[in-house]
């Protein structure tokens, strides 16, 4: 007799109509036939889904290269279908689930003819986890199957954790056409059903990440009481050798990564990193707050990376091990056959072919790989790996550090008062946008808790449900606010960021650790000066004052905008989030 799992799979394939199904089991010599396939059999675009890059120095590495028009997140294509709309609420897309489900129906109706539907069962989580979760993706391309095989636990044990029950994330994924018209990715978080069809983007096709790990867990946390956020997860060593645990939420390319694979500058201090992406947050039976990295792979943005910027990313990326790298977007050099992007280490080779397959011309004024190129590597390349990775009760987190794209306003590192303060805090932060997701670049959006594009359900009922989780904590974490982008008047930026976000990390947990005191302001408690290990840094005093100024006028137009987005969420927003900003304009 059939389990509810393969009844499934098989309702979708009579929609789908594939030439056949191939279940993935998760091995090494399953990935390698996979890569094969992408080699010599399926193409997107006229191009191999996969090419072999330079094996010697970049060992098992293979290039992407995407549809042109599916190059990032497409959120206006993003839909989040409660039944009723206002649980939705207005940070989301809404469709009525019977009204979207016919319609994808009719886009999903026969759109794996010729191909291969692969079964990706999963688990989002270590295996032994009681916060891990049982999921099953369903996809028409190898590209796709590999780069879950990289970000998640891939293998039998997903099927044997479901076994006769229907208790799984389900999600179908199609890349159809390609056809821009003809894409959405839909979310039913009351089935725990995700329908993406039209595009082969991470964000809309791997959809273990932000559509399960985030939109519809963040829905299901809120039902069982905790938290799905897009965190960080990091361990900071200090030299006696005490680690203690931080996760820290900031939109797409504001330095997630670089923050959780940093190289310290600051004599025996070290990073040791669990995730670099999402954290689920869970109260312990301690009354401590404790985390989980749900995925098992890194999936970055390429822009910027270097030895100078993260060299443990660069370690991970060229790593000798049996996991395969994928690189997506960036350029290539045709003379070694290696992926290039801007920011890379050395000059800039001759021969590029931009991300789009043509060759490159300077002199065009064009860009050759791609702003949201991107790296997709397993996390246990990576040589700042936490031992702690994967324990299956997680890690207790001692910060939550709240940061953003601001050049000014923002002080480089602020305390909350206490929890309450501190979801305010993240209610309202604010962020420049990134090239990740279909918008203009450096336009402020606020991004509470960078969770903004990802939250399954109304935020202010969000707000809410963190307010409740500090209620539920004996010991909950202290709540900062970190901004590394602040400029001078010349526009440049006085913060050397990088390895140097130690420094701001150490006074972080010296808090936490009751070894330092802070200067009280009408927004937080900021640092004394005296107090931030800032030898070696040759940034002049009054710089360093600048990153802490606080600008009563500047503030005052900060408030209104805040208002104007708080109260979008009209009787959803909690009072005490009210509570928090008349006391912030009064002080100001």
């Amino acid at each position: 007799m059939a389990t509810p799992l393969e009844k499934w799979v098989n309702e979708q394939s009579k929609l789908a109509k594939p030439d056949k199904i191939y279940w993935c089991d998760g091995s090494i010599k399953e990935a390698r036939r996979l890569i094969e396939i992408g080699m010599k059999e399926e193409k997107i675009s006229g191009n191999p889904v996969f090419q072999e890059l330079n094996q010697k120095s970049w060992p098992n590495a293979y290039f992407h290269r995407s549809h042109p028009t599916d190059v990032a997140r497409t959120e206006h294509l993003t839909y989040v279908c409660h039944p009723d709309k206002d649980v939705a609420g207005p940070n989301n897309n809404w469709m009525e689930p019977s009204e979207a489900k016919k319609m994808m129906a009719k886009l999903s109706d026969g759109c794996m003819k010729g191909k291969t539907m692969y079964v990706l069962p999963y688990m989002m989580g270590h295996p032994d986890s009681p916060y891990a979760k049982a999921c099953v993706q369903l996809t028409d391309v190898s590209y796709v199957a590999i780069s879950m095989r990289i970000m998640t636990r891939m293998s039998k044990k997903a099927v044997d954790r479901i076994g006769n029950s229907d208790d799984f994330f389900k999600g179908f994924h199609s890349v159809r056409d390609f056809d821009p018209n003809k894409r959405f990715i839909m979310h039913f978080p009351d089935e725990r059903l995700v329908w993406s069809i039209g595009s082969g983007y991470g964000g809309n096709a791997l959809l273990g990440k932000k559509c399960f790990s985030l939109r519809i867990a963040s829905w299901l946390g809120y039902q069982e009481g905790w938290l799905a956020e897009h965190m960080v997860i990091l361990g900071i060593e200090d030299p006696q050798g005490k680690v203690t645990y931080v996760a820290a939420a900031m939109p797409s390319a504001c330095g997630k990564t670089n923050l959780a694979m940093l190289e310290s500058v600051l004599p025996g201090y070290k990073v040791w990193t669990i995730g670099d992406d999402i954290a689920w947050l869970n109260a312990g039976p301690d009354g401590k707050l404790y985390a989980i990295n749900p995925e098992a792979g890194l999936f970055g943005v390429a822009r910027g990376t270097s030895m100078k910027t993260n060299p443990n990313m660069m370690r991970t990326l060229k790593a000798d091990k049996f996991y395969p790298t994928l690189f997506t977007n960036t350029a290539l050099n045709t003379n070694t056959n290696e992926p290039w992007w801007d920011g890379i280490d050395g000059s800039i080779p001759k021969n590029l072919i931009d991300w789009q397959g043509n060759p490159w011309d300077a002199s065009k004024n064009s860009k050759a790989a791609h702003a949201n190129s991107r790296f997709t590597v397993s996390i246990y390349n990576s040589p700042t790996l936490s031992k702690e990775f994967d324990n299956p009760r997680g890690v207790p987190i001692s910060a939550i550090i709240l940061g953003g794209k601001r050049t000014h306003l923002i002080p480089l590192v602020t305390e909350a008062f206490d929890w309450q303060h501190g979801v305010f805090l993240g209610a309202r932060t604010g962020s420049e946008t990134t090239a990740a997701a279909m918008h203009k670049e450096g336009v402020l959006r606020r991004d509470p808790m960078a969770m903004l594009p990802f939250c399954g359900y109304n935020m202010g009922d969000y707000f809410k449900h963190w307010l409740g989780m500090g209620k539920k904590l004996k010991h909950p974490p202290k709540i900062y606010s970190v901004n590394w982008f602040r400029t001078d008047d010349n526009g440049d930026f006085i913060w050397p960021g990088f390895g140097d976000n130690i420094r701001v990390l150490k006074w972080i947990i010296d808090r936490v650790n009751g070894n330092v005191g802070a200067n009280q302001t009408p927004i937080g408690m900021i640092p004394d000066i005296k107090d931030l290990a800032l030898g070696g840094l040759d940034i002049p005093k009054e710089k360093i004052e600048k990153l802490f100024e606080i600008n009563s006028c500047e503030w005052k137009e900060e408030l209104q905008d805040i208002e104007k987005f708080i109260t979008q969420f009209g009787k959803h927003t909690p009072p005490e989030i009210w509570q928090e900003y008349d006391k912030l304009s009064k002080k100001l």
